[in-house]
């Protein structure tokens, strides 16, 4: 190519495995964005390390910067003036950059690292706890997902069509909470959720076996008013001693066990953000269980 030939690439910022004609249920949120936001940009962009040298991330792309910034204005959850934004390949990532930045330089011994439960499942593998002065790690209500990744902290910054992706993403969120002629974001994910919620607590209530775990309501600060807590992982605990996740997956129920989130073998976790097609299944075989034991 001469010097000023390009090659233009357009991105679907959500892959989508199953072809455009099928009609399946995804991922709720995923089908939200789906053709919302594509992306174009020339071959040539971004392929240096350095998005920004003077930045304090210098792998940051300022597109992705501009949109956090400008999704946490329109939310109103957290201040963006004045201050750094650090991106990482999955939270361990950045949580072992916190503690490092957070760590004092001039103590002898290592500062311990405490965190209640739920916490992430790698969290003890990066922390430590001694008598004194400790850092906590507080995971509510952002629950840990209870995903296992590899480690990934030997890689240098972040993928730029990765950040690109993001960036146009926010933007698409953004724009559905100031244009009132789109569909908004957080009220379509609120009623899909309310939905799921009341339908959970309705197969718990109409058996003795479980106890589903209850969230006061909070205001929210993007609302101006209280709202009922419907959280994307939750914990169900057995009422009886014993192993409630080897008991459902006896009855091809599939949960993580809370042993791997500093709980006990009581508790399991579920994920609310499944399709609507495996949360059916979910909520019929979790009935057809405790017809058999009640």
């Amino acid at each position: 190519m001469s010097g000023t030939d390009v090659c233009l690439v357009k991105c679907s910022s959500v892959p989508c495995a199953a072809p455009e004609n099928d009609t399946r249920d995804t991922s709720p949120l995923l089908f939200w964005i789906r053709n919302k936001c594509d992306i174009t940009f020339h071959g040539d962009d971004s392929l240096s390390y350095f998005a920004n040298g003077k930045s304090l991330c210098w792998f940051l792309e300022s597109k992705l910067e501009e949109q956090i910034k400008r999704l946490h204005s329109v939310v109103g959850n957290a201040i963006v003036d004045d201050h750094y934004i650090v991106v990482g390949t999955g939270s361990s990532q950045l949580v072992q950059d916190a503690l490092y930045a957070l760590s004092p330089s001039d103590q002898p011994e290592p500062i311990s690292v405490v965190s209640y439960t739920p916490f992430y499942l790698a969290y003890p593998d990066v922390t430590l706890f001694k008598d004194g002065p400790y850092i906590e790690l507080i995971t509510s209500p952002n629950n840990p997902d209870g995903i296992i990744r590899e480690p990934v902290i030997g890689k240098i910054g972040v993928s730029k069509e990765a950040q690109l992706r993001a960036a146009k993403i926010l933007e698409v969120v953004s724009n559905s909470c100031l244009d009132f002629t789109l569909e908004n974001l957080f009220e379509y994910s609120q009623s899909l959720m309310t939905d799921k919620w009341q339908r959970l607590r309705k197969v718990v209530m109409d058996n003795d076996l479980f106890v589903l775990q209850n969230y006061p309501p909070q205001y929210c600060l993007f609302t101006k008013d209280l709202c009922e807590s419907h959280l994307v992982i939750t914990k169900i605990l057995q009422r009886e001693e014993g192993d409630c996740e080897k008991l459902l997956k006896e009855h091809t129920i599939q949960t993580r066990s809370g042993r791997r989130f500093g709980s006990d073998s009581r508790n399991v976790r579920i994920s609310m953000l499944s399709s609507d097609e495996d949360f059916n299944i979910f909520l019929k075989r979790s009935y057809g269980y405790s017809r058999i034991y009640k």
